[in-house]
């Protein structure tokens, strides 16, 4: 006997072991083990899929994300630009109402020192007046301290009141 070469008999028992056991995984592990395999590339597939779509998700997000930073940027110097705007409007008008209300108070002035101006100048007039009558009543008092400088005086008077008739 050959310890290399069984004997025909164990061959043969070989053999019909291993047809049992081989129809036996044929029928029963073969196809729970290619199940599972299958299972498992369908799991791999599915989530190589699931990273695939959230990888797609993550750059629309990103991109969305980037589109309203984009916005708000957008926004905001919209609102700055308003804001400067405002700020320069209220600016000219606040501006333009201190020139008014200036004018407005010069102009009061104005007339105040004119109505000032006039109450003085009449209150000068009527000084001069004063003193006038006064100066010429003491003059007429000196003047017509006798009868006949009286008697003159009254024919003048007369005389150029006739002569103002007679050329009206």
């Amino acid at each position: 006997m050959s310890f290399l070469l069984p004997d025909a008999g164990l061959l043969f028992w070989m053999l019909v072991v291993f047809g049992i056991v081989f129809f036996i995984l044929a029928k029963f592990g073969f196809p729970a083990i290619v199940g599972m395999v299958d299972e498992r590339k369908r799991l791999i597939d599915e989530s190589v899929r699931n990273a695939q779509e959230a990888n797609e998700r993550l750059k629309a997000v990103n991109a969305e994300s980037e589109e309203l930073l984009k916005a708000a940027r957008e926004e905001q110097a919209k609102i700055l630009r308003e804001a400067a705007a405002m700020r320069n409007d209220l600016l000219n008008e606040a501006r333009k109402k201190a020139e008014a209300d200036g004018e407005k108070i010069i102009a009061e002035a104005r007339h105040i020192i004119q109505q000032e101006k006039e109450d003085a100048l009449r209150d000068v007039r009527r000084q001069v007046a004063t003193l006038s009558v006064e100066i010429a009543e003491k003059i007429l008092r000196r003047e017509l301290s006798d009868k006949e400088s009286q008697n003159a005086v009254i024919e003048n008077l007369i005389d150029n009141s006739l002569k103002e008739k007679q050329q009206g």
